[in-house]
C-alpha cells in the first residue's frame, strides 16, 4: 500500500518514512500542500497522513478542499495541535482519525490499520480469502494453517490484489501500491514478485489478463474479474 506524508519538518517526514517502510508501506513525502495536492492528481495513493501547519496553508483547509472534491481516501491528521476544538474540527472536516504528536510509532501503524480496514469496509483485522487467512498487523500468511513467509514487497504485493478480490488491477497501479516516487523499481520487478507468490501459495490464486494486470478470483469462485483499475 502506498502512503503519502504531508509534513514539512524533514526529520519527522523521514523518520515516518522510515517506520512505515519498515511495516511494508510504500512511502512518499511532500512538504506543502501543493506538492501534496499535485501528488493526488497524478498518482494513486492508500491514505494520507496530514500535518496541519504546513507553509503554504493549513491542513484542515485542503483536507476540506480534497472531501469537497470527493476525494475519499483515508486520512490520518498528525500534528501538535492538542485543543478540543482542534481535535473536533479536524474530525468533523473529514479526517478519518486525529493523532497529536509526539505519538509512538505502534500508535500510528495501529490506527492506520483500522483507517484502512474501516475504509474497506471490514471490521475484523484479518483478510480472509477461501483457505487464504492475512493478518495485516503481524504480517503472516497462513494457507491451510500452515504459515507461509513472504518477504516484504511479496506481502504488500499480496494485500494489494486481495483488497481489490475480483477487480484487475493494472501493472501501473501495482507498481505505485508497491514503490514510491524514488524506489529504484527494474522493469521485471512485478513479475518476479508475481512468480514468487504463485510458487509459494499456487498458481491458482493469482490469474492473469494477458496485457492488462493481475487479479485474484473472488472466494466464489467466480473468475471473470472486474474491470481494470488503472
Amino acid at each position: 500500500m502506498r502512503i503519502l506524508i504531508v509534513e514539512d519538518d524533514a526529520g519527522i517526514a523521514s523518520g515516518l518514512a522510515a517506520t512505515l517502510r519498515g511495516a511494508g508501506y510504500a512511502v512518499d513525502i511532500c512538504d506543502s500542500l501543493a506538492r501534496a495536492g499535485t501528488a493526488l492528481r497524478t498518482e494513486s495513493f492508500d491514505m494520507v497522513l496530514l500535518d496541519l501547519g504546513l507553509p503554504d496553508g493549513d491542513g484542515i483547509d485542503w483536507l476540506r478542499s480534497l472531501r469537497q472534491e470527493g476525494r475519499m481516501l483515508p486520512v490520518l491528521i498528525m500534528t501538535a495541535r492538542d485543543a478540543l476544538t482542534d481535535r473536533v474540527t479536524g474530525l468533523d472536516e473529514g479526517a478519518d482519525d486525529y493523532l497529536v504528536k509526539p505519538f509512538a510509532p505502534e500508535e500510528l501503524l495501529a490506527r492506520m490499520r483500522v483507517a484502512l480496514r474501516r475504509s474497506e469496509g471490514r471490521a475484523s483485522p484479518l483478510l480472509v480469502h477461501g483457505d487464504l487467512v492475512v493478518n495485516p498487523a503481524a504480517h503472516t500468511v497462513h494457507r491451510n494453517g500452515t504459515l507461509v513467509p513472504l518477504r516484504a514487497k511479496e506481502f504488500a504485493l499480496l494485500l494489494a490484489l486481495l483488497r481489490a478480490s475480483g477487480k484487475v488491477l493494472t501493472r501501473q497501479r501495482l507498481e505505485e501500491a508497491l514503490y514510491g516516487f524514488d524506489d529504484a523499481l527494474e522493469s521485471n520487478a512485478l513479475e518476479v514478485h508475481i512468480h514468487h507468490l504463485r510458487r509459494k501459495l499456487g498458481s491458482e490464486l493469482l490469474q492473469t489478463v494477458r496485457g492488462v494486470g493481475y487479479f485474484v478470483p473472488r472466494p466464489d469462485n467466480d473468475a471473470t474479474p472486474q474491470k481494470a483499475t488503472p
